[in-house]
């Protein structure tokens, strides 16, 4: 009798420009005959998750993330609901994406988003992909919230920022991947960075319950001297991000090949 496959389901935490990271991962676990046949992702984990689930290789999402650059892909305007808009975002995914649905995708794929009416995150699994992936992006007071359906939506990871949830008994192997490690740092000044490290705090602590869940986690503690800003770092939070999962590979090949 054939041996059945193992089904392998990978969830991105957010992060901003951290998530760069999870780039690095696929690419090594690619590398490595680990292929994910489900994703699921929160702000920065959700663009990667849904360009990665439409057959984008990860090497091409880096170097479109590269040659778009940060102030290419959000635009400055007058605050009202937020100092950013978020069309270049949404014209990277127009040219990806297209105008699909969670249905046509190659690989099956989850997208965590918080509704600012109800109070509470949900992970979206079917209709219209574009809208909900911004929303999923749509860091609170930095971006515009999005309206989908009579319903205010801001980024998932407020509230859940390793959507585990849609793979738990889904898949045989659930791999976490979460690059907003809480570490030790030292000389923190700054409106700037104190807003971050406290961000990074809250969502960081609200993400350790999802770890038990995971299968197998990974979480670069070299990328805890990396802003969430920092995209023009592209190249070496990939590379962290690449090295992390090909020290650990034996042992996801070993969960995910047994």
């Amino acid at each position: 009798m054939k041996k059945q496959k193992t089904k392998i389901g990978i969830a991105l935490s957010g992060g901003g420009a951290l998530g760069i990271a999870h780039l690095g991962v696929l690419q090594a676990l690619e590398e490595n005959g680990v292929i994910p046949d489900e994703i699921s992702g929160t702000s920065m984990g959700a663009l990667v998750g849904v360009l990665y689930a439409a057959g984008t290789p990860p090497l091409e999402i880096l170097r479109e993330i590269k040659r778009r650059k940060i102030y290419r892909i959000v635009s400055w305007k007058l605050p009202s609901n937020g100092f950013f808009e978020m069309g270049k975002v949404e014209d990277i995914l127009k040219e990806f994406v297209g105008d699909r649905g969670f249905d046509s995708l190659n690989k099956r794929f989850h997208c965590a988003v918080t509704n600012l009416n109800s109070g509470t995150y949900e992970v979206i699994s079917e209709g219209k992909l574009i809208p909900y992936v911004l929303a999923s992006a749509s860091i609170p007071i930095l971006f515009e919230p999005r309206v989908v359906n009579d319903q205010t939506y801001v980024d998932g990871g407020l509230l859940n920022n390793l959507p585990v949830e849609p793979l738990v008994g889904k898949v045989d192997v659930l791999v976490g991947v979460h690059v907003t490690h809480v570490g030790q740092i030292n000389g923190i000044r700054g409106l700037k960075q104190i807003s971050e490290r406290c961000l990074r705090i809250v969502i960081g602590q609200s993400s350790q319950s999802k770890f038990e869940l995971c299968d197998f986690l990974l979480e670069p503690e070299k990328l805890d001297g990396y802003s969430p800003m920092d995209f023009a770092k592209a190249d070496e939070i990939y590379q962290i991000g690449y090295n992390e999962t090909k020290m650990q590979i034996d042992e996801i090949q070993r969960l995910c090949h047994k």
